[in-house]
């Protein structure tokens, strides 16, 4: 199936929709002081928005899943793209530090609507060789939104004050909704839609939590990001405090980490034409491997040097992207029947273990640039040891 001038604006579309997440997360970074500031909160207070943003992501994703098998996937994104709107307007309008909590965690329940029907829309729309081509080039597209997130959030905070973002965060979601409205054909036929009743979804849901090959591919997958991840949450330490730079530096380290990643998702769609799903993922480890044990040594043996601290976090996010489309469809096609329901438990567990990882590692080891690395290096290794057991535990069923 090649991927005509139709499937190309339907990755897109999905792209965009996609982004809504990176960009609620890292548009705002470089306003951390300001907002800080406004509401006479800490940097530990404030970084408790990120996490409950993605804790209130992560379960309204097993919510929007189900719906998506039951109405379609175009009714959800509509919905949630304008329940994304009203929240980044509340945001931008609170005049506390508690009411931007409660709107980001509702900015969070929103956003996750386009992230969990958006692996669902391409599963549906491709057969299960050319989705790992389709989903890397949606990576390659949703890898801008990091590196150009906090460019945007730190011109529009200098220019305007750091409400500003949250405005552009609304302007956005609007003209996603639009465009979604006008342009997103429904792919979700009537005759594979699902039952939404809460015994039903209850019970797909405990099927999938019981797949022991499901749940080691996603957790590996979530611990390997999740290393990627302790880098962008704790970005403004790393940035502010660590190195010495200021807001408008952001892109020192998200444009290089964004180029590793889109470089990776392209190199991901290449290898599907040739090498199997296990074999690409194999060598995203041994790549993530070489950027540990770089990252260990400049961390212990070298004084914080911009270039050296940025290399490796680059090489790592190489890896994680050439890994994460062969990942994905792995995981969904253990249930091919309930695509939405499969991509929602992805989702909700792939970000409960990156917003827990980065609760824990930066109020305990985030302090430090050999914190850092050593935080990297436990999580590398665990994902490691997941994938060799979805390995050999497929390994035997095989052999059964």
């Amino acid at each position: 199936m090649r991927i005509n001038n139709n499937a190309t604006g339907l990755i897109f579309i999905v792209a965009f929709l996609s982004m809504l997440g990176p960009f609620s997360i890292d548009t705002y970074l470089p306003a951390f002081p300001a907002i800080e500031g406004a509401f006479s909160v800490n940097r530990v207070q404030l970084s408790q928005t990120i996490a409950w943003y993605m804790v209130a992501t992560a379960v309204s994703t097993l919510f929007w899943g189900p719906l998506s098998d039951r109405l379609g996937r175009r009714p959800v994104v509509i919905l949630t793209l304008v329940l994304y709107v009203l929240a980044s307007l509340s945001c931008a309008l609170a005049a506390n530090y508690t009411d931007f909590l409660m709107s980001r965690v509702f900015q969070g329940m929103a956003a996750s609507g386009g992230l969990v029907t958006g692996r669902a829309i391409i599963r549906d729309t491709y057969d299960s060789e050319h989705s790992h081509r389709a989903m890397s080039y949606v990576l390659m597209l949703f890898a801008l939104a990091p590196a150009i997130a906090p460019i945007i959030g730190g011109w529009l905070h200098d220019a305007y004050g750091w409400r500003s973002i949250f405005y552009f965060l609304s302007v956005y979601g609007f003209i996603m909704l639009l465009v979604s409205a006008l342009f997103l054909n429904e792919t979700l036929e009537n005759s594979k839609r699902r039952s939404f009743h809460p015994l039903y979804v209850m019970g797909v849901y405990t099927k999938t939590l019981l797949n022991i090959e499901f749940l080691l591919l996603v957790m590996s997958l979530g611990v390997s990001f999740a290393g990627l991840f302790i880098y962008i949450a704790g970005s403004p330490t790393l940035m502010f405090e660590l190195l010495g730079l200021q807001s408008d530096d952001f892109a020192v380290q998200f444009v290089p980490m964004t180029a590793g990643i889109i470089a990776g998702s392209y190199f991901s769609g290449k290898l599907a034409n040739h090498w199997s799903r296990r074999k690409i993922i194999n060598l995203a480890f041994c790549i993530m491997l070489v950027a540990v044990v770089v990252n260990i040594l400049q961390a212990s043996l070298m004084q914080a040097n911009l270039f050296f601290v940025i290399a490796p976090i680059v090489i790592y996010a190489f890896g994680v992207a050439i890994s994460m489309p062969a990942f994905g469809i792995l995981a969904i096609d253990q249930f091919p029947r309930n695509k939405g329901a499969a991509s929602a438990v992805q989702s909700f567990l792939q970000i409960i273990v990156s917003a827990l990882v980065a609760g824990v590692f930066l109020g305990v080891a985030g302090e430090s640039l050999s914190g850092f690395a050593l935080g990297q290096m436990v999580l590398l290794v665990t994902a490691l040891l997941l994938w060799c057991a979805y390995c050999f535990n497929l390994k035997k069923n095989e052999l059964m």
